[in-house]
């Protein structure tokens, strides 16, 4: 597996190749496979929490009752119930401004169905479908644990892409975010490291920083 140290120098690079832009650039993490077949329904779709951070991710909460309080006293960015869920069934462009304002989605269980039959044809394709929370679960650390969580996630492709942080983060905070990343996916394929075809790092307006060549020869 490519080492924290490699990463850290291709975050480096691809930091000081980039031109200064008026907004903070995200650095992103690119892994291409090789040797899968993605007509058998290769995918992969994980929350990874990521060890350093500097933006924490959206959360909304879905609930009513208990739940619906206890999310509000633990300061989700957004808390709604059944009346918001009804008015969203009855107006899709509203719907989706919604959906995309919030990284992730948490829903109580009594209403994941209400949850699927309004919004389910929109959060499904967008790889945001609410995680489940049973009546007893500890809201805050839930919270917790997706604010520091990305998505990974792809279909029938071979090659992945995530946001692993921005500019502002130290090289070497990106590094353990990108290594954290790079095991959870390696663990999802069918030869682990031997799917791996390259990896590299951008920021979001620059080209793409290949891996060290002694990194490549290991994945060749």
């Amino acid at each position: 597996m490519i080492t924290e140290a490699q990463l850290a120098e291709m975050i480096k690079q691809a930091k000081t190749t980039t031109k200064e832009r008026k907004f903070k650039q995200s650095i992103e993490l690119i892994i291409t496979f090789k040797d899968i077949d993605v007509k058998k329904g290769f995918a992969i779709n994980e929350v990874v929490e990521l060890p350093k951070t500097s933006s924490p991710a959206t959360v909304c909460v879905i609930a009513t009752g208990d739940m619906n309080q206890k999310a509000k006293q633990a300061k989700a960015d957004s808390v709604i119930g059944t009346e918001e869920l009804d008015r969203f069934a009855t107006n899709k462009r509203e719907s989706r401004k919604f959906i995309n304002k919030y990284n992730f989605f948490l829903a109580d269980t009594k209403v994941m169905p209400i949850v699927g039959k309004t919004l389910g044809q929109l959060l499904g394709p967008r790889g945001k479908m609410p995680t489940p929370v049973p009546f007893d679960a500890p809201i805050e650390s839930l919270l917790e644990r997706f604010r520091s969580s990305i998505k990974v996630r792809t279909r029938a492709s071979l090659s992945v892409s995530s946001k692993i942080g921005d500019e502002s983060m130290e090289d070497s905070d990106l590094a353990i975010n990108a290594h954290t990343v790079i095991g959870v996916i390696e663990k999802k394929l069918p030869n682990g490291e031997k799917n791996i075809k390259k990896i590299l790092v951008k920021t979001t307006m620059g080209k793409p920083v290949k891996q060290a060549h002694e990194v490549k020869k290991k994945y060749a």
